[in-house]
């Protein structure tokens, strides 16, 4: 394998995502202002009901976390199914490196797009707020914050491929799967409130890591909301990174192999 062709891959591949997040301050403005219009909603309703600051700090951080799973479903998993709407994958396919080193590209920029505005989102929670983040080990906060990306953009590779052999069905998987996530992450309050459901819902890497880096900046909240220790969830989740990425290798080769032998990346359904 030629490791600087695929880099060279890769910075291709991120350097437009990169450098369109800046080119068009209003879309940065509007991606950035209309989700804390929606954890408002919820920050306002915890202060109805007298609920502990740290609920409302946990739709900030759930709010933020959000942004990834949206890029990941909307800038990864559909991905080749566009360029494959805009006559863009046959030289995808024809290009010599890996088709990792493509969607990993695509990741890393969307990566740095969507950081810019979780910065602000959290920004501005404070300010507007006032939500007190109190990290007491920023190390392992980085690191499971770092983890559950790998393990979601990797999901997004997944789906990447099966989607695009699912053909129009992708648009259609992707709203389907919104809002569910929302629910099973306990995007706006602690996943644990769902009882023996949180178990299944930590198949997702975005519940994991979304429960690990509340207890750590809410240490107040660790004991009575927190799942499992931020420890073993970090464990879990480079399990779970291994797991995606190797099922992502295994799912684009299988729709390489599939468009050269039957001619068509669209799965027949007998």
């Amino acid at each position: 394998m030629n490791v600087m062709l695929n880099l060279r891959a890769l910075k291709g591949r991120a350097y437009p995502r990169m450098i369109g997040a800046v080119r068009e301050p209003s879309w940065m403005f509007w991606e950035t202002f209309l989700p804390i219009l929606s954890m408002a909603a919820y920050v306002y309703v915890y202060r109805s009901l007298d609920a502990p600051k740290e609920f409302e700090g946990f739709v900030i951080l759930g709010g933020v976390m959000t942004t990834y799973w949206m890029n990941v479903l909307w800038g990864m998993a559909s991905q080749l199914y566009w360029e494959k709407e805009t006559a863009n994958l046959q030289l995808y396919l024809a290009a010599p490196m890996s088709k990792m080193s493509i969607l990993a590209g695509m990741a890393l920029g969307g990566m740095f797009s969507t950081s810019v505005r979780c910065i602000s989102i959290i920004v501005m929670g404070v300010i507007i707020f006032k939500v007190d983040f109190v990290v007491t080990n920023a190390g392992l906060l980085l690191g499971i914050f770092g983890v559950t990306l790998v393990a979601l953009y990797g999901m997004g590779m997944v789906f990447a491929s099966l989607f695009l052999m699912w053909g129009r069905e992708a648009w259609h998987l992707n709203m389907i799967m919104e809002e569910p996530i929302y629910f099973l992450s306990g995007y706006s309050f602690p996943v644990k409130a769902l009882g023996s459901l949180s178990l299944f819902a930590t198949v997702i890497p975005f519940t994991l890591g979304l429960d690990a880096m509340r207890q750590l900046t809410f240490p107040s909240m660790a004991t009575q909301w927190g799942l499992v220790s931020p420890h073993l969830e970090l464990v879990i989740l480079l399990v779970m990174s291994i797991i995606l990425l190797y099922l992502a290798r295994v799912s684009l080769d299988r729709m390489e192999r599939m468009g050269r032998s039957k001619g068509t990346l669209t799965m027949r359904w007998q």
